[in-house]
């Protein structure tokens, strides 16, 4: 009788198939179309005096807000 006794746990399912290829594609296209964009239009818009501080801010900040957006995908 203790042979019985063994509960049986289902198997966990597989994700769907969007959310094994279609979504992280789409997380790496937003995150790096942000990233390259920020990081563009901050050395395009360069005030004179702050010279490579501006784009390290600005590059980091993209990378902050995508890692905050999307990084439980």
């Amino acid at each position: 009788q203790d042979v019985m006794d063994i509960e049986v746990k289902p198997s966990p399912s597989r994700p769907h198939w969007y959310e094994r290829h279609v979504q992280p594609c789409m997380a790496e296209l937003l995150g790096s179309a942000l990233f390259i964009f920020i990081g563009c239009l901050s050395v395009v818009e360069d005030s004179g005096g702050t010279g490579r501080l501006q784009p390290a801010l600005a590059h980091g900040l993209a990378l902050g807000v995508t890692v905050a957006i999307l990084g439980d995908i």
